[in-house]
């Protein structure tokens, strides 16, 4: 494909770096650093204004798809609907803005074709959801949704004084719509078999129905997440706190600027809002720090949301989530004492990666930063793997069929399923073989 990628920041480079191997990829940013520093990168690189029309309608010859990913929404706004008008007579070109403004989207992932975007994203909201997630199962460290909800993964870790350690995987009892997809072992990644042994502190990976995923966290120890202390009253902070205010969690939210901690207290009806560093640490003690179950810190800084999250760990958190823009801090927080850091880019990155990869796919994500990918395709009536049973498809080595939803019923399946036209199946694999299994679906 021919990208056109507007914005070389923390976003637009990583995401250049991960298509441009495979892709024909053009970058256009008004900032002489960011463009040095993606010039690295086998691409064309355009110093210039991202929404100029005269520079948009010199690169978008024989181009498929524009990603406006500057942190100027309206900028964003702007090049996506101008593009659509230069590319009105193409039926197949696709545009996404990432926008951030709570004015633009009310939601992690939005449609506004009317204005000429296919899909509109907000990485902080998207965050927000993930944290979210991973907190309804209080014992997991990763969470996402597929198939309209339907499914769940969950990544666990498990403990050295867990009743699953050196246990074999047929022998742990999972329900019987749930399935261990992976295994992460250090930096070993394992498609498990009936006979492979679990060890401490491997992160595990379960699929399964939303139903039976409620019960899973009992196998990997209870968690109580009664309560919680947001760190950083921004659109992350604010959304997470929104969201959490629907369960039964007591939240607090510390934000240092004043204007914006009443502005957030505005907005929220349960949810104690303090107007402080939240680094300080006589703040943190008055606020009883060390009795919270979790502590969430997602200011726009990521020195001060590592420091927050490893004050609040000394001092007695029993589990701290950090946000982490700069994606290659991610593993390094972990390394430290982080139980969770997640990133706003790898929403972003899956939503591009889902317009890429063409027809079929209805949801990807990563997994363990990038070691890993989980795709939901759908079966076509074109599909390779249409009308044959599982155990005659060649899934290549690295990959696992993890489950399929079919109308309303969810299914681990066996090497006598036989797939059919409308199957949603979910794909475990490692990114080198997703090429080839992409092809099975095509």
């Amino acid at each position: 494909m021919k990208i056109v990628i507007i914005g070389a920041g923390e976003v637009g480079y990583h995401i250049a770096k991960s298509l441009y191997l495979e892709n024909d990829i053009v970058v256009i940013d008004e900032d002489e650093d960011a463009c040095q520093r993606v010039d690295e990168l086998d691409v064309q690189v355009i110093m210039g204004n991202g929404a100029n029309a005269t520079i948009l309608e010199k690169v978008l010859i024989d181009a498929d798809l524009l990603l406006a990913l500057t942190g100027d929404d309206e900028v964003n706004i702007v090049a996506c609907m101008a593009t659509k008008l230069i590319k009105q007579s193409s039926k197949t070109f696709k545009t996404m803005a990432r926008v951030s403004n709570p004015d633009y989207i009310d939601r992690p992932v939005a449609k506004r074709t009317q204005v000429g975007i296919d899909v509109m994203i907000c990485p902080e909201l998207a965050l927000a959801s993930e944290i979210a997630d991973i907190l309804s199962i209080p014992s997991a460290i990763d969470s996402e949704s597929f198939a309209d909800g339907k499914i769940k993964m969950m990544e666990f870790v498990v403990k050295e004084d867990s009743h699953l350690v050196d246990k074999h995987i047929r022998d742990i009892g999972l329900f019987g719509c749930c399935i261990v997809s992976a295994l992460f072992r250090g930096s070993q990644i394992i498609i498990p078999h009936g006979d492979d042994l679990i060890r401490a502190e491997d992160h595990i990976v379960i699929i399964g129905e939303k139903s039976a995923m409620k019960d899973i966290s009992s196998f990997f120890g209870k968690i109580k997440k009664n309560t919680a202390m947001i760190i950083g009253g921004g659109i992350v902070g604010l959304y997470l706190a929104q969201l959490l205010e629907t369960t039964d969690m007591k939240i607090k939210i510390i934000e240092k600027d004043r204007y914006r901690s009443e502005m957030v207290a505005d907005n929220l009806k349960k949810t104690l809002v303090l107007w402080g560093d939240g680094s300080d640490l006589n703040l943190l003690k008055e606020e009883g720090v060390g009795e919270m179950d979790v502590v969430i810190s997602v200011t726009n800084s990521d020195e001060k949301n590592l420091l927050c999250s490893l004050l609040a760990k000394q001092m007695g958190a029993k589990k701290v989530i950090v946000r982490a823009d700069h994606f290659d801090y991610v593993p390094l927080f972990e390394m430290v004492g982080v139980d969770r850091a997640v990133s706003p880019r790898e929403a972003t990155i899956n939503e591009v990666l889902k317009l890429t990869m063409g027809t079929g796919i209805e949801a990807l994500t990563t997994i363990e930063g990038d070691k890993a990918e989980i795709v939901e395709y759908t079966v076509s009536k074109k599909s390779k793997i249409n009308g044959k049973f599982l155990k005659n498809v060649n899934f290549p080595e690295g990959s696992i069929a993890s489950m399929v939803i079919n109308d309303d019923s969810t299914i681990v399946p066996r090497g006598n399923y036989k797939v059919k036209e409308g199957d949603h199946i979910l794909v475990f694999s490692i990114p080198s073989v997703l090429p080839d299994v992409e092809k099975l679906f095509k």
